[in-house]
């Protein structure tokens, strides 16, 4: 097996794993009797849980430098503790299970950026977002998967194939190789906070926190919008689809796209076109519109990350690899997009559909942050 293929494998195992238990973690809540307001401290414990255990992850990771046995560790205790969602457990006990579970889970996804950002330095051959594809095209086969699961055995079917793509994330870390790294990080608070030193990573967090973060009205609220709009189930379906369908073309053939911009283009094309879709969805929920509108998923959410990558890739030494990724998903995404999710609520009930207009604002504002950030990058 290549280099790249083991790679793809560990992206496709932990994508499936979340592709199988996002649609369906609130309902595997509540078949335990949780009432909606139980389910909600759950979901919000599990929330705050990651935005600490992911950099902590990382830290041990760079301190050990071996981020693959992190990885498999990670991925094996988060498999053991999903299994606690099969067990006959109230409220409390839920609770424990969602926060180590939550704890588990939360350094996977950065680290194996982490690992394939390093593995992907001198190598011409090795195509990080091809890479990554294969972890968007698992996640959208696993939601399919586990809503064939949840029809046939309940939602515990869902809790059985989120451990099953746990253990093979477990296994597939072990096939990566350590990387070797010149120098260990440097211990303590000094190691933890070296990536914040970096202007250009700070930059980075601030445009990040803007782009993604204005998916939050669309993940929390998107489907409500739409179906009190009258459209169908099977319409929205496919509307959610044709993002990720869109962002696995970027990933797959969108390579001279991405060399011609560079990260400070991939930023400023991904914010402009956050203004465009957000602006469109605020004002229409017309198909002919929408579905134009979702074929932008490929640059607000795509081109954003990329750009992420490559900046990560280019300021952080391997040394500091899978500490600068996991601060970076739990500064620069997702505490902000907890934040604005809060937020959303009130806007929503508030406003309706027009709300995306403020998401269409934080694009907006991430245009001169972009443009800041590349000074930062020319900047020796």
């Amino acid at each position: 097996m290549t280099l790249a293929a083991r790679h793809a494998l560990i992206f496709a195992t932990q994508f499936a794993a979340v592709g199988v238990i996002l649609p369906f973690l609130p309902a595997v809540l509540a078949g335990h009797g949780l009432s909606a307001e139980e389910v909600a401290v759950v979901l919000a414990v599990g929330s705050a849980v990651r935005l600490v255990a992911g950099p902590l992850g990382g830290r041990i990771a760079d301190a050990l430098g071996h981020a693959p046995a992190v990885l498999s560790a990670s991925a094996a205790i988060a498999a053991l503790a999903a299994c606690g969602f099969l067990l006959p457990a109230g409220f409390l006990g839920l609770l424990v299970v969602q926060a180590v579970h939550s704890a588990a889970i939360a350094p996977i996804v950065p680290l194996t950026d982490a690992v394939a950002v390093t593995a992907a330095r001198g190598r011409p051959g090795f195509d990080y977002a091809r890479v990554r594809a294969a972890g968007s095209i698992a996640f959208i086969a696993a939601a399919l998967a586990g809503g064939q699961a949840v029809a046939m055995a309940g939602t515990q079917g869902a809790v059985v194939l989120l451990v099953l793509c746990l253990a093979g994330t477990a296994g597939a870390a072990l096939l990566l190789p350590r990387a070797p790294v010149a120098a260990r990080a440097a211990p303590g608070w000094a190691g933890f906070l070296a990536p914040l030193r970096t202007p250009a990573f700070r930059r980075l967090l601030a445009v990040s926190a803007l782009i993604q973060a204005s998916h939050a009205l669309y993940y929390a609220f998107g489907t409500l919008h739409w179906q009190a709009a009258g459209l169908g189930a099977g319409l929205i379906g496919a509307l959610w689809a044709t993002g990720v369908v869109a962002e696995v073309a970027l990933f797959l053939w969108g390579r001279g796209i991405v060399a011609r911009l560079g990260p400070t283009g991939l930023s400023v094309a991904a914010a402009a076109a956050g203004v465009l879709r957000w602006g469109i969805t605020a004002v229409t929920v017309d198909p002919l519109w929408l579905f134009p509108a979702q074929v932008l998923h490929a640059a607000t959410f795509g081109m954003q990350h990329l750009a992420a990558m490559a900046v990560l890739a280019r300021i952080v030494p391997p040394s500091e690899a899978a500490t600068a990724q996991t601060l970076h998903a739990a500064l620069g995404v997702g505490l902000w997009m907890m934040l604005v999710t809060l937020a959303c609520g009130p806007a929503y009930a508030a406003l309706g559909g027009a709300g995306f207009w403020g998401m269409a604002a934080l694009c907006l504002a991430a245009v001169p942050a972009a443009l800041a950030l590349g000074r930062s990058l020319r900047t020796p």
